[in-house]
């Protein structure tokens, strides 16, 4: 059974990890930062890549044995990272601190000390692109319908010829 020290392809996600979340040091003290609060400064884009690498980061844990809640426990990390991350000034400053990365190692660490390495995660990453393509549909036909809406109001109120 491979751990995470033993494991090249899971000190690959450790090294990212570190990388995004605690690579660089603030001279003079102990606190760390990475690339993500880094990217988090460019307005609007900034986190959509930092979403994506510990989206990658995910599936590689799953693909090496993270359990089901593991990923589920990873997964809100990341949300929680990105969601408050978008927010102006108080995100910046979330950023530096949280580090849902560097979160995720030690809990898929923990995951390996217990023992309860189970293999691959792949039915319950079927599961959730299932209910990403059921959100997306839902919002897709939520826009179209309130499109058409707003489009019979102002044929009514004659703002449309």
């Amino acid at each position: 059974m491979p751990t995470v020290d033993t494991d090249d392809r899971l000190r690959w996600v450790e090294s990212v990890s570190r990388l995004m979340d605690s690579q660089f040091r603030v001279p003079g003290t102990t606190w760390r930062f990475g690339l993500d609060p880094i990217m988090g400064l460019v307005p609007i884009v900034g986190g959509i890549p930092s979403l994506a690498v510990s989206g990658v980061l995910i599936l590689t844990m799953m693909r090496h044995g993270a359990s089901g809640n593991v990923v589920v426990r990873m997964v809100l990390n990341v949300l929680l990272d990105t969601i408050i991350g978008a927010i102006p000034i108080i995100g910046n400053v979330f950023d530096f601190a949280y580090k849902a990365n560097d979160k995720n190692v030690r809990l898929l660490r923990r995951h390996y000390a217990e023992g309860r390495y189970q293999g691959s995660g792949k039915s319950l990453l079927a599961g959730a692109l299932l209910g990403l393509l059921l959100v997306f549909g839902l919002l897709i036909w939520g826009l179209w319908t309130a499109g058409v809406w707003l489009w019979h109001l102002a044929e009514a109120q004659q703002w449309i010829s």
